[in-house]
């Protein structure tokens, strides 16, 4: 079992990825109802503007489109890395309230948690049975994962984390997952693992594998930074919250780190943080930030900031109204919750059958 990508594929695999992101993107267009789309957060914390513009909004795009859509609050995931869990359930209905005022309609995407679905957590047992350990410990984010502990034994659930996102993406049948370019390793053991599962056990069914092999689609959508100019992160502090009022908005903007030249220009190498906040302005009104940028001037970071703050509130504007108001109605959202636990569990049971039939296990 050695046909899980190196790095020294890595470059390879990304270029093979890219063409085929592209490939996807014109397909989509054409015949959307020919693919499955599988994604996800784990909610750790409140959603905030990198999710936003890196996600939320694709997702809504390709639910838009007619591709059927299965987006999984990852609870169990939580505990990957972390001794608890926190207050999960305020930060699992704060998830699906930001994907509903986001404009996710729980009528055509399938929205479920982790943990209410047995069937496919089982999944993780046969799966676990076609990978090696050395697999899974040089997969990058398991690496990276490890290094963010500070030294503390890694957790068996860390080290199986792949195969687990594996589950979810199998369960389901997906065959696109929209990821970032750090998460091709984690498609390519997906379909490592349908592959094997195949070989080993066999199928369901004679003319088909149970497990169609899942594609990447790329985000086109550059990182968002922190208000510091780092990853954006809540234990950092330099998140803004899609919860976050105008007031508050415009108040995390204005301790925004830029730099000392009053001439603002978009550079991200020289200038990442002036150039971030000019990205946001960019995503926001839907122009070039180099434009932005000149039209400021001389303006300096105050003009910057001004024009950043008045761009994203006014995007906002209408998610915020919304979320509002599905804050005030949470016996809607648990039961978008509820149903679409119930959806996700019929679709599960019925994939775990045909696993323990081709396993010849169906007794």
């Amino acid at each position: 079992m050695t046909d899980t990508p190196t790095t020294g594929d890595q470059s390879a695999s990304l270029e093979r990825t890219v063409a085929r992101s592209h490939q996807i993107n014109a397909e989509l267009a054409k015949n959307p109802s020919a693919f499955r789309v599988l994604t996800g957060d784990r909610p750790t914390g409140d959603l905030h503007i990198g999710h936003y513009f890196g996600s939320l909004s694709n997702r809504v795009r390709l639910q838009n489109l007619g591709v059927d859509t299965v987006l999984v609050v990852a609870d169990y995931q939580v505990i990957t890395d972390r001794d608890g869990v926190g207050p999960i359930k305020d930060r699992v209905y704060s998830l699906v309230t930001d994907y509903l005022a986001a404009g996710i309609d729980p009528e055509k995407t399938v929205i479920f948690t982790h943990s209410a679905i047995p069937a496919l957590n089982q999944l993780m047992l046969p799966f676990l049975s076609l990978v090696t350990d050395a697999e899974l410990r040089r997969n990058p984010t398991v690496k990276a994962e490890l290094e963010d502990t500070e030294g503390r034994p890694m957790s068996g659930l860390l080290l199986t984390y792949p195969v687990h996102q594996a589950a979810d993406i199998l369960f389901c049948k997906a065959n696109l997952v929209p990821v970032g370019k750090d998460q091709i390793p984690h498609i390519e053991m997906c379909r490592v693992v349908a592959r094997r599962f195949d070989e080993r056990y066999g199928r369901a069914e004679a003319d088909r594998p149970v497990f169609p092999p899942a594609d990447a689609l790329l985000s086109e959508a550059a990182m968002i930074l922190g208000t510091d100019g780092t990853k954006m992160s809540k234990s950092k502090g330099n998140v803004i919250e899609l919860k976050m009022t105008a007031d508050e908005t415009a108040k995390a903007l204005k301790k925004a780190v830029t730099d000392s030249d009053r001439h603002i220009t978009y550079d991200p190498v020289n200038r990442p943080e002036v150039s971030n906040l000019l990205a946001i302005a960019g995503l926001c009104l839907g122009q070039d930030p180099a434009q932005i940028a000149e039209e400021i001037g001389d303006g300096g970071a105050g003009a910057l900031k001004k024009v950043v703050t008045e761009a994203l509130n006014e995007t906002l504007a209408e998610h915020r109204t919304r979320r509002g108001e599905l804050v005030a109605d949470p016996g809607y959202v648990a039961s978008v919750l509820q149903r679409g636990n119930a959806h996700a569990n019929e679709i599960a049971e019925a994939t775990l059958a045909e696993v323990r039939t081709a396993m010849k296990m169906a007794y």
